[in-house]
Parts: C-alpha cells; structure tokens; sequence
C-alpha cells in the first residue's frame, strides 16, 4: 500500500495548486508490463553477493502502512541493498498513466529534479524511492543521494535504475512506473506492484548525471554490478 510521498509532506502550499492533466479524458488503454530486463550481469550472481545481511540501520522497516517493521538496511563494501515489495510510484510530472486520475495518491513533485529543474518522469524514468533520513537510517552516509545507481532485481530480471525520490521515513520498496514495468510487474499504481522478491541493490558513492539519462544509468550500472560480481 503506497502512502503519499515525504515530498508531499514537507512542499509548501504553492505546489498544492491544481495540475493540469492529459487532454485525453479517457483513461488510457492498458500498458503490459515489457519485463525484459537489462543489461549482462546475471540477476542470479547479483542474488549470490546478498545472500547475507550485515546490517547498517539502526532498526528495521514496513513495507506499508501498519505492517511488521521486517526490513533492514543491509551493506557490502560497494553496496548497500534490501529485499522488499515494489509499490508503484508515480509521482513527478503528470503524464497518460500517471496523472491525479490514474493515481489517487499522485503528486506531482518528486524530491529529486532533471536538469532542467522539472520534477522525473515516472512512467518512462526507472527511478526508486529510499526513505527518508531518519534515526534508522541516513542514506548519504553510506553514499547514497539523488542520483545513485541501482540495479533492482525481481524474478531473474535486472532493471537498472537511479535514486529519484524519497519516501515517509519507516515505509521501504517502492518503485516508479517505469522501474516496474521493466521487470514485468504490472504498473498502474492502484493495482498493481510486486508483495515480495523485490532486491534494491545501490552502489555507494555512484552518481549519474544529468539525473534523466538512463543509459548512462545503464552503463554505470553495468560497470559497477560487474565489479560487485567480480567479473572480470
């Protein structure tokens, strides 16, 4: 269950004002998760390098709202990494598929904008959103920002992604639209999302920029889950 992301909570009033959605009135036909996958580096020797947990949060976290805090925050010398669901974002600009009509809990500001200062893309944008700093955990002091590359990993598909938003503080697993349908998980964000399988894997220290190329994310990622692996 998604709730409304920390960007909701902590805008000013001023990003309350009504957004303009897509022209077309009618919800847009049924997008089929593509559930390909990317790049070389097999999911199951990324699996193979977090089969165990030396945890760095301080306590663990939901994967929604009223659930068992089960998940930890756990880290290799490169990485750090944790296995949850996948609730589907769909926060930043309003597009067909994500919009305030497709998506009840939509907001349309992520905590993490392009280049151009426009807020990310989630519906063609493979983003993830990391919890917010708290007593728990502090991403940026293992290396994590706006900006790191991920390699999300679900049922043998690997689907690179950066670090795009942040979420309420003891909630972790969620994913944009994008990101979902990449790994063949279905994507409308009231239905759809992954209950468990989901591994987060983001490599400290990463960085892409400009935030919005994906290839490049692609290619960091590449470059950097082989060196996790150990491939040569």
């Amino acid at each position: 269950m998604r709730v409304q992301s920390l960007t909701l909570a902590v805008a000013g009033a001023a990003l309350l004002a009504p957004t303009t959605l897509p022209a077309a009135a009618a919800a847009p036909p049924r997008q089929e998760p593509v559930g390909r996958g990317e790049g070389s580096v097999a999911a199951a020797d990324l699996l193979d390098r977090v089969r165990t947990c030396a945890q760095v949060s301080r306590g663990r976290y939901r994967t929604d709202d009223g659930t068992r805090r089960k998940v930890p925050v756990c880290a290799t010398p490169k990485a750090v990494f944790w296995k949850a669901d996948l609730d589907v974002d769909c926060d930043g600009r309003p597009t067909a598929r994500c919009n305030r009509r497709t998506d009840p809990l939509f907001f349309a500001a992520t905590a993490f904008q392009q280049s151009d200062g426009r807020h990310l893309n989630a519906e063609t944008l493979p983003y993830i959103v990391i919890p917010a700093a708290s007593r728990v955990w502090n991403p940026r002091a293992q290396g994590v920002r706006g900006g790191s590359v991920a390699a999300v990993v679900y049922r043998g598909r690997v689907q690179y992604a950066v670090v795009g938003d942040t979420g309420p503080r003891e909630l972790i697993g969620e994913a944009s639209y994008a990101t979902a349908r990449g790994l063949g998980i279905e994507a409308d964000p009231r239905s759809g999302g992954a209950d468990s399988g989901v591994t987060y894997i983001v490599f400290k220290g990463s960085r892409i920029s400009p935030l919005e190329d994906h290839r490049a994310a692609v290619a960091e990622g590449e470059r950097l889950a082989r060196r996790f692996v150990g491939a040569k």
